[in-house]
């Protein structure tokens, strides 16, 4: 087993994640409670990564940040060094791919938060941003954190946007996806099952802790 490439994987999720919460909570607000008429361009474009082909978001990524693109001409210029095929490029085109996943449910924990409850801490003086991290944050913890662990489960399992933007560099851009990749090529099949079983059971877990959370199973009825 391939213990660098799980030790590379999982750096990657971490980082995706963290960067998703940061970015991911003021985008689901805005979806969530803006009332502009046209938001619904806003949302497809946070959705579309869940029905473009992840090969297609991967070649748009490795343009923008490759050695001609603007984000890659930039990255160059003040770091003098490339951002293609490298672990930073990794994390650009992960949050990308995994960005709808984060803040779909984020946004609809938020939504699920009583509006009554929000105008009542206006009412009292609270600003929106206080509001935000008294009321609604602590009331849609739920969603926000099944929207943390569904993005850190994807992008444990990305190949395609990962092959594309990071190729298949040892100790920099394997990820445990593309291990198996090889495993399977050099006809090392044992490799790749062990590989594949360790992911086969973080996802059931994942999963069975998102369906948890959802139906909140810990919470102790009420006498």
């Amino acid at each position: 087993m391939n213990w660098q490439a799980i030790a590379l994987t999982i750096k990657l999720a971490f980082s995706v994640s963290a960067i998703l919460l940061l970015i991911g909570l003021p985008i689901a607000y805005w979806i969530t409670y803006s009332r502009w008429r046209w938001k619904f361009i806003v949302e497809a474009v946070v959705a579309m990564p869940i029905v473009l082909p992840p090969t297609v978001l991967g070649f748009y990524v490795l343009m923008a940040i490759g050695n001609q693109g603007w984000i890659g001409k930039f990255w160059q210029t003040a770091f003098d060094r490339r951002l293609a095929f490298t672990f930073q490029g990794l994390v650009i085109a992960s949050v990308l791919y995994s960005l709808p996943f984060a803040v779909q449910p984020f946004a609809a924990g938020f939504a699920a938060v009583d509006r009554r409850l929000i105008e009542a801490s206006w009412t009292l003086g609270a600003s929106k941003l206080r509001t935000f991290l008294r009321v609604i944050l602590p009331l849609s913890f739920t969603g926000v954190l099944t929207g943390i662990v569904l993005s850190f489960a994807h992008t444990l399992g990305e190949f395609g946007v990962v092959l594309m933007v990071g190729g298949n560099i040892e100790g920099v851009t394997r990820t445990v996806s593309i291990d198996v990749y090889d495993k399977v090529q050099a006809f090392d099949y044992r490799a790749a099952g062990q590989t594949s079983l360790l992911l086969l059971v973080f996802s059931f877990a994942v999963l069975s802790v998102v369906y948890a959370l959802n139906r909140r199973i810990w919470v102790w009825p009420s006498k």
